[in-house]
């Protein structure tokens, strides 16, 4: 697995790097430790461009150095030009199954803000992408994890399934598998008509059937999936109904989870989960880590 770190000069990128170290992964995993210097006009500036480099150099180095000491393979790498499509390019030239991303920051020469570089990688990534955040009230990496996966059925969703079923874990590491009816809307925005004024009830009822009947057969799926990894699977509850965003995000922050996994986008009922729609609501706005599968 290759697992690139974006990381800036802030606290958030920190929290990236001992994400990385704290976590167990894939026998063969390789890391690249990597900072973008942004250059703005680089053809003004040229030699601040360089001590730009020269500066960041160290904090790339250090942080690969960590990761080699906690027993990991890392190497360092420090480009210059724009973090928005420098990462997602450099992901794809490298063959990056994951990228790690901090949640929001601002270094010397390099910026990831949140709504900023982190959303332009999380949109144009060829692979999967994790927002990191620190939450001092989860429990330790070790001590295991809190992980939410929120499947709606889709083959995109099947993908964040395997993705969460093929990783090690930390000991003792549990998963609640959530996937949410998405409530019936008018097609026109602001509109005070019932539904039942547009649609026959017959219809609506059956449509409202067949979602529950599909956001059911979702977490059986992911749970058949799961059961044979040594996460604990948590205690199937009651079908949400409801704004999946709002519902995912709500049922993570009362769960108290470490880590939301869910598909780049999908199908939900009438609702399609796109990049720009569920997932990266969730991604921008949870209170935990998020990786968002491709």
């Amino acid at each position: 697995m290759k697992v690139l770190l974006a990381l800036d000069s802030s606290p958030a990128s920190q929290h990236v790097v001992n994400a990385a170290i704290t976590r167990p992964w894939p026998s063969g995993t390789i890391f690249c430790v990597m900072s973008v210097v942004d250059v703005g006009r680089p053809e003004r500036h040229p030699a601040l461009v360089e001590d730009g480099k020269l500066q960041t150099q160290p904090l790339v180095e250090h942080a690969a150095d960590k990761l080699i000491q906690s027993g990991h393979k890392a190497l360092a790498v420090v480009q210059s030009g724009f973090p928005k499509k420098a990462i997602p390019e450099y992901a794809k030239q490298w063959g990056t199954d994951l990228i790690m991303v901090g949640s929001h920051g601002q270094g010397a020469f390099t910026r990831f803000l949140l709504g900023s570089v982190a959303e332009a990688v999380l949109r144009a990534s060829p692979c999967s992408v994790e927002i990191v955040r620190h939450n001092p009230a989860s429990a330790h990496p070790l001590q295991g994890m809190k992980i939410l996966l929120a499947s709606d059925g889709s083959s995109c969703s099947a993908k964040a399934v395997l993705s969460v079923a093929n990783r090690p874990w930390p000991a003792e590491s549990q998963v609640n598998i959530v996937s949410v009816v998405q409530l019936l809307t008018p097609e026109i925005p602001n509109t005070a008509a019932p539904l039942a004024s547009e649609y026959p009830t017959s219809l609506l009822e059956r449509v409202w059937k067949e979602a529950r009947t599909h956001a059911e057969a979702a977490v059986a799926d992911a749970q058949n999936t799961l059961s044979a990894t040594d996460l604990k699977i948590c205690e199937r509850r009651a079908t949400p109904v409801g704004e999946p965003r709002a519902l995912i995000l709500d049922e993570a922050k009362e769960w108290g989870a470490d880590l939301i996994v869910l598909g780049s986008h999908g199908r939900h009922g009438l609702d399609r989960m796109l990049v720009g729609s569920v997932s990266e609501s969730v991604a921008l706005y949870a209170h935990c880590c998020v990786e968002v599968v491709r």
